[in-house]
């Protein structure tokens, strides 16, 4: 067991396994029935709803008061909005919002409010259908896989469905997944980038009207499954939407959780020149909860940081883990690599 956990650990290098920035958060696109003033209105009021979900994980955050007096005056928040027209010939119309009203349309609101860094998750989803087994893929089934892009981004949340192409295959088949064998998958996912890894199998009981999703991440500390049951799409929405709200509650900054200002130390090697030391500067002071970050020593081409936050230690190395700048330091003489949360050291990587 020892020697898997440190082959994997050598495999899955740590920077490959960050979250990525996802750029449109802002904008929505929906069908619209034409391009009237009154459709577009409800089209825009409707987009800034999806966005307002995206950003605080509460698909019920529309109802607060000043949400629905921001919907009317819809176009104070608008950045643009441009039509489509699908292969189908139908309308559609995406509308972008201006990032800083709506985020302290957020802030007035008390709403938890998760950035734009967020962790990809990687999703292996087996389908027993009858006496035969496959994987869902956009080949395979096409509604399947395009409903689990489709309910992710309603959240926000980047996912990625496996390929399933020779490379693919020649590391995973059915019985991996099927069994939720967690190395090979995971050293497959690495091929996607993705920080978390689920595998998932959908099937109908014998005798049952219903199908039945379980999934899992391979990373689990637990073997358990998560079981849903019910109509196809129904089941696999909601798998969606159980891991998509578990991350914002990970990851979302809650306004009615209180913090003392803190002070922390990082040092961070890999700084050769003034330069990049401002680089990282910039980069640590732009999490949210970062006030203020000062350089108070620097040897060689390591600098000690000064960071002062509004959150716990805890949360302040969960932040840092979703910077792609930023990689945790391995020291090539211990043979074990210890997180220590007093003691905080990483390697600058880049921007």
């Amino acid at each position: 067991m020892i020697l898997r956990l440190l082959f994997l650990c050598c495999l899955i290098s740590p920077s490959l396994v960050k979250a990525i920035e996802v750029l449109d958060l802002y904008e929505s696109t929906l069908y619209i029935k034409d391009k009237t003033r009154a459709s577009r209105v409800d089209a825009s009021q409707a987009a800034l709803t999806n966005v307002i979900k995206k950003l605080t994980g509460k698909s019920e955050a529309s109802s607060h008061p000043l949400i629905r007096q921001a919907m009317r005056s819809i176009s104070d928040y608008m950045l643009k909005y441009e039509y489509l027209e699908t292969r189908d010939g139908e309308l559609q119309i995406k509308v972008k919002f201006e990032a800083q009203k709506v985020e302290e349309l957020v802030q007035d609101a008390n709403l938890p409010l998760w950035g734009n860094r967020r962790p990809k998750i990687a999703i292996w989803l087996a389908i027993e259908d009858g006496f035969r087994r496959d994987f869902v893929t956009q080949e395979s089934y096409p509604q399947l896989e395009r409903l689990i892009y489709d309910t992710a981004q309603d959240w926000g949340v980047p996912v990625v469905v496996p390929l399933m192409d020779l490379e693919d295959r020649s590391k995973v088949g059915i019985a991996e997944v099927w069994g939720n064998f967690s190395e090979p998958v995971e050293i497959a996912s690495m091929r996607y980038q993705a920080e978390r890894v689920i595998t998932a199998r959908m099937f109908k009981p014998e005798a049952s009207d219903f199908w039945q999703l379980e999934w899992r991440y391979t990373d689990a500390e637990l073997f358990e499954s998560n079981q849903l049951v019910g109509d196809k799409q129904q089941v696999l929405i909601q798998m969606v939407n159980n891991f998509s709200d578990a991350l914002v509650k990970q990851f979302a900054i809650d306004p009615n959780k209180t913090y003392a200002s803190a002070s922390s130390v990082l040092t961070v090697d890999k700084l050769s020149d003034f330069v990049t030391i401002e680089q990282a500067r910039r980069q640590l002071i732009s999490i949210s909860t970062v006030v203020e970050v000062d350089v108070i020593e620097r040897t060689n081409d390591a600098v000690k940081f000064l960071v002062e936050h509004t959150s716990d230690v805890t949360d302040l190395v969960k932040a840092i883990k979703l910077e792609q700048s930023f990689t945790p330091f391995v020291d090539p003489r211990a043979f074990y690599q210890l997180e220590d949360s007093h003691n905080l050291k990483y390697s600058w990587v880049g921007e």
